[in-house]
This record gives C-alpha cells, structure tokens and sequence, in this order.
C-alpha cells in the first residue's frame, strides 16, 4: 500500500514537472516587441536622442553660441560637418544643444496634459452622470479647434516663451487623454474585482487608483507616445512663428525660422534641422503603433 502511495506521489510529481511553465510577461513583451523592426530602430533613434540631450553639452565640438565671424555661412566641412550659421556658429553643435530644450519642452508638455487628462478622464469614466457629460463637453469644445490654432491662440493671450509654449501644447493633449482614459475606465469598472472592491467597502479613491487606472495604462503609454511626437511638432512650429524660444536659443524651431532667410544662399541652415525634427516625429509615431500593435493580444 506505502509503494503504491509512492508510485502515485511520483507520478503525479512527473505530471507536474511537465506542465508548462508560466511565461515572463517581460520576456513575451520583447520577444513580441523586437519582431517589429521599425519600432526597435524608432526606439534606438528616440534613446540615442536621449543620450544626446543629456550629453549634448559636453560633446559637442564648439560652443553652441559662440559666434565666429570669419566662417559665416559655411558649407559642410570637415572643420564643420553641418556648416555654420549667419553668425558663424556650429550648426551641429547648436544642433546637440537644441535636443535637450526641444525634448525637454515637449515631454513636460505631454507630461502635464496626461496628468489632467488621466485625471478627468478617471473622473468622468467612474462617475458618469452630469460630471461625464460637463469634462466631455469641455473635451469637445477643444477638439473643435486645430491643434496649432488653439495653441497660438493660448501663446497670443499669455505671452511669448517656453513656460507658455508648455502650457498651450499640454491644454490641447488634455482633451485626447481624457477621452481615451474615459472609455478605458468604463469598460474596466464592470469588471469583477472591481465589483469586489465596491462589496468589501473601499472607498472610491481607492477603487479608483488602485483597481481602475492601473487597467488604463496600456491605452495610456501608446497615446502618450504618440502624443510626444505631436508636441515636439507643435512646439518647434510655434518656435518657429516667435512665440517660443528666444532667438539667440538653439532651438530646431527657432533654428529654422533663423535660416529661412538664406535658404538659396545656405540651405544647410534649414535642412538639417528640419530633417531632425522629421526623424524625431515619426520615430515617436512608429514607436506608439509598435506598442500599439505589440500590447494587443489580438495581434501575433
């Protein structure tokens, strides 16, 4: 009787061992991430920024404002391997030192404006009744208006500057955050647990933060990446119209504005900020549908 309790204890032993493991929820992630080649190499670029918005400063080969009188206007050159601006000035090193406020203005930008649109769209999901109906309308009265309009609009009324150019880019993020993180909120309340929340009596801040949002941040990393991308577009556009940087900033919007005047002369000025500005939108944008597509089980 022992030996054959024994046999049946190995053996449903061996049935254990040969269950399948659960998988790391990281390492399924990336395997599925790393699959999509245009988001790894959109990821690549973005760090690479990073690494030059920290480090811009410190190597970059001239000093980004120093003029130089005697190299006006000079071509791509191996002294120079962007070229030199109206006041002599290193176009790459200016460049460098540009990434670090460019970033900067637009991640706090998208930063703040998730914040409140994570915020509200909480608010209206888990309430619902006038509160819903008051946020969404206020979400829609700001959807009317194009992006760069409403923009200009705020940056007319507060003055120009970056603090301002943050403020005007975060108010017109609010409105996409909110809609989505709404949606999101609605549909994770009916869930169970959420259900088990509500009979043990937590409190609604608590189901709120603790059960409901966590469910929303995967809708809310692929905007928020997307949304980035669109920041760093606005901002640079309304640099380049004089509400943003000052002009002596290295700015990439400021930067064109500068060079749109000597675009026969030396369009070096132009191209290469524009191209930079182009490279960063769209790795942001590739990024989120990277994300998009990898953080949806509907997709292999």
């Amino acid at each position: 009787m022992a030996e054959m309790k024994s046999t049946v204890n190995i053996q449903n032993f061996e049935d254990a061992e040969a269950l399948p493991k659960p998988k790391s929820k990281v390492k399924e992630f990336v395997k599925k991430f790393t699959k999509r080649k245009t988001a790894v190499i959109s990821f690549i670029f973005i760090v690479l920024l990073l690494l030059a918005a920290i480090l811009g400063p410190y190597i970059a080969p001239y000093d980004a404002s120093q003029a130089d009188y005697s190299n006006l206007l000079q071509g791509p050159s191996a002294a120079h391997i962007w070229g030199t601006d109206e006041f002599g000035r290193d176009v790459f090193s200016r460049l460098l030192a540009g990434t670090r406020l460019s970033l900067a203005s637009a991640l706090s930008a998208t930063i703040v404006g998730t914040a409140l649109g994570i915020l509200f769209g909480l608010i209206a999901g888990f309430y619902g009744g006038w509160i819903d109906s008051l946020i969404m309308r206020c979400c829609d009265i700001l959807f009317s208006f194009p992006d760069i309009l409403l923009a200009i609009a705020i940056v007319a009324i507060l003055g120009p500057g970056m603090i301002n150019v943050i403020i005007a880019v975060a108010v017109f993020t609010v409105p996409s955050f909110a809609r989505i993180i709404r949606s999101a909120t609605i549909s994770v309340k009916e869930s169970l647990y959420v259900e088990v929340a509500r009979s043990i009596g937590c409190k609604n801040w608590r189901i709120l933060w603790v059960h409901i949002f966590p469910g929303t941040i995967q809708s809310m990393i692929v905007n928020f990446t997307m949304r980035v991308g669109t920041a760093i577009l606005a901002a640079s556009s309304l640099s380049f119209l004089g509400f943003g940087a000052n002009v002596t900033e290295p700015d990439w919007g400021a930067m064109l504005s500068q060079g749109r005047n000597y675009l026969n002369t030396a369009p070096h000025i132009v191209l290469f900020p524009g191209i930079l500005i182009f490279l960063t939108v769209l790795a942001f944008n590739l990024l989120g549908d990277g994300l998009r597509d990898t953080l949806d089980p509907k997709m292999s």
